[in-house]
């Protein structure tokens, strides 16, 4: 299984997914001899034989699989998007929101083989041509709980992961924090809008400011991140590498890629929390020792897993 981790802002809506700051890590075992390390580097090919349909003239047209794992509000919709903007990927969306789909691991495997067998159909299954094929899963979503199989099933079904995180955790709280307003409030004629997809209807749901409960904001900050070094702890046993493109990543012709999705909150957080003031000047110190410990946290966690 190969792991890849991004920290990434969203840049614009058409892009070819590049990302910096991207981590480089290796970690073959000292015992492990050159031909498995080889085989480690080389990207697993599928020819699936679903039982729905016929893959007809594509039964020959290897597949790849893949498995985006994210927290919620972190932009991996946007980045779902993108990868659906090409004509050779299918990534089915987050299907593991329903509670019945992962009640144990036993559904949670005859879940994911569906996906790879081709078997799950949405708006976004491109089925018979499909060259890579995969979803998005949270963190919260039993991915934590069932670590292990998941781990062990990834690497007998060859699947290639991305760690999708935030870079800016406050940033994704208030982010959090609108969203959770608005699933009641229905800014937008009555509805809710997890995403939008026009500058007006991003607008309209800046306009909401959530007031961040200062009292506990390091601490919600640190289990934050504490989870996604727990999830990258969970997966050291496997090789990680560089990801540079996510199309070359995935084995893939390169195509321009898009996104209709706009991004609700621009500009600077003040503009966004209705008690700025309050958090700035209770937390600003805790802030600045909480964003150096986050970087030494990265640092020590990476030099374990080398």
């Amino acid at each position: 299984m190969a792991v890849y981790i991004c920290l990434f802002h969203k840049l614009s809506t058409v892009t070819e997914v590049q990302f910096q700051n991207i981590q480089v890590l290796e970690n073959p075992t000292p015992d492990s001899n050159i031909i498995e390390q080889v085989k480690a580097q080389i990207l697993t090919l599928h020819y699936p034989k679903p039982e729905t349909f016929s893959r007809g003239e594509c039964t020959k047209n290897p597949v790849r699989f893949f498995a985006i794992l994210s927290m919620q509000r972190s932009g991996s919709g946007w980045f779902e998007t993108l990868l659906n903007s090409h004509i050779n990927i299918s990534s089915n969306g987050e299907i593991f929101f329903p509670v019945d789909r992962r009640k144990n691991i036993s559904t949670i495997i005859q879940t994911l083989d569906r996906v790879y067998s081709l078997d799950w159909f949405n708006s976004a299954s491109k089925n018979e041509c499909s060259a890579a094929v995969g979803f998005k899963w949270m963190l919260n979503q039993g991915l934590m709980e069932h670590h292990k199989e998941i781990v062990q099933h990834f690497n007998h079904r060859g699947v290639a992961v991305v760690f999708l995180f935030r870079r800016n955790s406050l940033q994704r709280m208030v982010s959090l924090l609108a969203n959770s307003y608005d699933r009641y409030a229905k800014l937008l004629n009555g509805t809710h809008k997890s995403h939008v997809h026009s500058q007006e209807e991003a607008t309209a749901l800046s306009r909401y400011k959530p007031i961040i409960n200062s009292t506990s904001l390091i601490s919600d900050l640190k289990e934050v991140e504490m989870d996604a070094v727990q999830a990258i702890k969970y997966f050291k046993s496997t090789r990680h590498m560089k990801l540079e493109d996510v199309q070359e990543f995935l084995g893939l012709p390169k195509m321009e890629l898009t996104s209709r999705q706009v991004k609700i909150h621009k500009g600077p957080l003040s503009d966004f929390v209705k008690n700025w003031d309050d958090v700035f000047t209770r937390d600003i110190s805790e802030l600045k020792i909480f964003a150096a410990m986050k970087s030494m946290m990265m640092i020590t966690m990476l030099a374990t897993l080398r």
